[in-house]
């Protein structure tokens, strides 16, 4: 029963966030994708829905703009050359929820900041090295530049990740906080 209850609100948080990517408007860069990998990585004990989970959410969300895009109502496309990448680093952000943890707040407000840097770091250096949107030059003034373009995303993406991250890990708090005193009140009677 708790595993279909969980499977259920699990489902929900990818039909959320995929509703929520495709608001219009939106600040570029402000999605919970990359809270949802580093709070699987954290609580999932099954690190494969750990990893499905922000991919899934990702993809539908993906999908949904291809298919506004296709329709007319939105100018920016689902599916675009080198998205894959994206796909991959973001899977790779399931490590840091590993690797942090959800004990401690700490190891998670680390992981919350580190997470999207490392992602930030990498996406755009695999935008410069492929010349995907900004053709600047393979030199290091090129990748430079293509960080500094970057950059409004990355506060973002900052943002989002702490307020995301906020909502989801202290859910989960008083989620588990709620089901303790449950079953101890359980006890007492």
């Amino acid at each position: 029963m708790k595993t279909n209850k969980l499977l259920v609100a699990f489902a929900l948080l990818i039909a959320v966030a995929a509703l929520y990517r495709i608001i219009p408007g939106r600040p570029m860069g402000f999605a919970p994708q990359l809270a949802i990998a580093i709070f699987g990585g954290a609580i999932m004990k099954e690190k494969k829905w750990a990893f499905a989970l922000p991919i899934f959410s990702m993809l539908l969300s993906d999908v949904l703009f291809e298919l506004l895009y296709r329709s007319g109502w939105s100018a920016m496309p689902g599916f675009y050359e080198g998205q894959a990448i994206n796909y991959l680093l973001l899977a790779g952000l399931v490590f840091v929820g590993i690797a942090m943890g959800h004990q401690r707040l700490s190891r998670i407000a680390v992981g919350t900041i580190a997470a999207p840097i490392l992602y930030f770091l990498a996406s755009n250096f695999a935008t410069w090295i492929g010349h995907g949107g900004y053709n600047l030059p393979l030199t290091g003034s090129g990748l430079y530049q293509t960080y500094v373009l970057g950059l409004p995303f990355l506060y973002n993406s900052i943002a989002a990740t702490v307020v995301f991250s906020a909502v989801l890990f202290g859910a989960w708090y008083l989620v588990n906080k709620g089901v303790q005193q449950g079953s101890t009140s359980a006890v007492k009677a």
